[in-house]
């Protein structure tokens, strides 16, 4: 696959500070996921590159890996008030994967044009060879839209 990159977008009508609330609520996350894995989260509301929060994982939403119940540690690695929000994880799998998850907020007329964006173009060969990147598929990026929307507007 030479794809290594998946965007969607999605008008949101909602202003991007709300919408921008949302994303950095580690609560939040776990309300927004499509996949089923995300069951719960400890941690406050990220504020800045570094902050980090846990995330009790379900793996067996996917049904592809036997991994079971684990934690991860959500890492942000790029953070712009209202308008840029990015991270990567660390957990069972050592060293960290390095896959990126992100969304870009723009004021639009009908309030925000939301990007989300899966990026696993950093990931070490041995991961590439396990054949399960991407994890989430683009439709599970276009589904989680949805459910940010369902939860603003």
């Amino acid at each position: 696959m030479t794809t290594e990159r998946f965007e969607v977008q999605r008008e949101i009508a909602a202003p991007p500070a709300k919408v921008f609330a949302l994303l950095c609520d580690p609560q939040g996350h776990v309300t927004i996921d499509s996949s089923g894995m995300l069951q719960s989260a400890e941690g406050a509301p990220v504020t800045k590159v570094g902050d980090e929060f846990v995330v009790h994982m379900d793996r067996e939403s996917l049904n592809d890996i036997p991994m079971g119940k684990y934690d991860v540690t959500v890492i942000i690695s790029r953070f712009e008030q209202d308008a840029l929000l990015e991270w990567t994880i660390s957990g069972t799998v050592q060293p960290p994967i390095k896959h990126l998850y992100g969304y870009r907020l723009e004021p639009s007329e009908t309030g925000t044009l939301l990007t989300s964006y899966y990026d696993w173009s950093q990931i070490e060969q041995r991961y590439r060879e396990s054949g399960i990147f991407p994890v989430i598929p683009e439709a599970g990026l276009r589904a989680t839209l949805g459910i940010v929307a369902r939860n603003v507007e």
